[in-house]
């Protein structure tokens, strides 16, 4: 039942976002089409709960505009729209909700399988919720053994079709407390595909006030952070993929420059890390860094590095 009353509160959030303004009688009606009704009304007073749940849960405000013939609307849209959780948690459920009301879209519809430790998810944020302290037994890549240690859980982030969990490290942030080495507060990410094993401590820990999961990785393409400052890069993108990076950018600082007939031009502002990096590679053949000179060269190494394995005979 919760279930179900969840994927209405999305179904409604949903139509709201697409068709923006409507009636009463205009929602009862798609209700009914939607095929999550099942033939029953939308009672106006049922309504009206649901909107003081959406309000609670997601901190979405649907108004009434008496004077523009009583049409409901998500007040100020841009704040959900900027909300990426919630934009992927509507989004999904949405499509969830269309696969439950109609079977003939069961095997219609495909989607791409992240294959990491989704059996940690749930253990973790409510870690994250009560602040409370993780003993995690961790196989990283290159290791020969795994090995036990505590995490204070910081940050989920999802990268590459991995989850990741963000994690001040108590053993390594009072070993540099205790050198007089700064950062005093030293974080590591771990992949949730690699933890063997979680256990509850009875351990809690002050998360800093001062921390900002967004400015953690800022200028990041991924979970690879740098204390580099963020520099300026331009890209030129060839052929077809012109309209891709338009529909779909690299990064968020994305801003494009200048066209012509064969190529664009596409500036950004990050850390060119290892993901970044990856991420041109993953399009070699329509992406050219122009500048700096030195980002430029060493894609140019990696490119020659590559090339090696195709002169072998």
């Amino acid at each position: 039942m919760a279930a179900n009353l969840f994927g209405r509160y999305v179904w409604l959030i949903d139509i709201l976002r697409r068709y923006k303004r409507l009636t009463f009688k205009e929602i009862c009606s798609l209700w009914k089409e939607s095929g999550l009704s099942y033939g029953e009304e939308l009672p106006l007073r049922t309504f009206h709960r649901h909107q003081d749940a959406i309000k609670d849960i997601f901190d979405v405000y649907i108004e009434c505009d008496k004077k523009d013939g009583y049409r409901y609307y998500i007040d100020e849209p841009e704040r959900l729209e900027s909300n990426n959780l919630y934009n992927w948690l509507i989004s999904s459920y949405s499509t969830l909700n269309q696969i439950k009301a109609d079977s003939k879209l069961e095997n219609r519809i495909i989607f791409e399988n992240i294959p990491s430790g989704q059996t940690w998810l749930t253990h973790i944020a409510e870690a994250m919720r009560n602040n409370k302290v993780l003993s995690i037994t961790y196989h990283g890549f290159g290791k020969s053994e795994s090995t036990t240690f505590d995490i204070e859980p910081y940050c989920l982030k999802v990268a590459h079709r991995r989850w990741y969990v963000l994690a001040r490290s108590p053993y390594y942030s009072e070993r540099n407390k205790e050198k007089g080495v700064k950062p005093y507060d030293v974080f590591r990410i771990y992949a949730l595909d690699r933890i063997m094993d979680i256990q509850d401590t009875d351990k809690t820990f002050t998360m800093n006030k001062d921390f900002d999961a967004a400015k953690y990785f800022e200028g990041c393409c991924g979970v690879i952070t740098s204390d580099e400052p963020l520099q300026r890069i331009v890209v030129r993108a060839y052929d077809n993929f012109v309209d891709y990076l338009r529909t779909l950018p690299l990064h968020e600082s994305q801003r494009e420059l200048s066209s012509d007939e064969e190529s664009t031009l596409f500036e950004y502002h990050l850390k060119p890390t290892f993901d970044f990096y990856q991420l041109i590679l993953a399009q070699a053949n329509q992406l050219e860094i122009i500048e700096p000179e030195a980002v430029r060269e060493e894609m140019r190494g990696l490119a020659l590095h590559i090339l090696k394995f195709y002169d072998k005979p």
